[in-house]
């Protein structure tokens, strides 16, 4: 499928490739807005996936280093679960879905791009978001920035 307008793209097509695991290292950058990190708990994180299949798909990100949820101990499992909850929460409140599509793509061949590092992956949906052009035209329209979508989020995720 291709996107009718990325322009953050380019920046990933033509800058240096992560030496390391990016899941690893954008947390302990400590810039949580240029690496889209909207949330931080005590066992994981939310992360906004830089090139999104809409407005608004994020990732819950474990900080432990491993391809699958059997290593994560059920401290881990539970956290991961509750910021997933409280993620399809926010999102509800900024952007009011209608559905959502959440998963996590275990290896390669199930789809994950970066299969060394377990994540879940959520997308917002509405009615009509997958139009003829998605259809016909296999062109995915992403209606805004993704630096604004994330000055939208990051407010809700981070109430005091």
């Amino acid at each position: 499928m291709k996107t009718l307008w990325a322009p953050w793209r380019m920046e990933y097509i033509l800058g240096k490739k992560e030496p390391e695991c990016i899941f690893c290292s954008y947390p302990k950058k400590n810039k949580d807005r240029e690496s889209l990190i909207l949330y931080r708990s005590s066992h994981n994180y939310v992360m906004m996936n830089k090139y999104p299949y809409n407005n608004g798909h994020l990732m819950v990100v474990p900080y432990i280093h491993t391809s699958t949820i059997d290593n994560l101990g059920d401290d881990v499992l539970l956290d991961f679960m509750k910021v997933t909850q409280y993620s399809l929460k926010c999102l509800k409140e900024a952007f009011s879905p209608e559905g959502f599509n959440t998963g996590i793509n275990f290896g390669t061949v199930a789809g994950a791009g970066i299969e060394e590092h377990v994540h879940l992956h959520m997308v917002p949906r509405w009615v009509g978001d997958t139009s003829f052009m998605a259809v016909l035209g296999e062109i995915n329209v992403i209606p805004e920035h993704i630096t604004e979508t994330y000055d939208k989020l990051y407010p809700v995720f981070n109430k005091k």
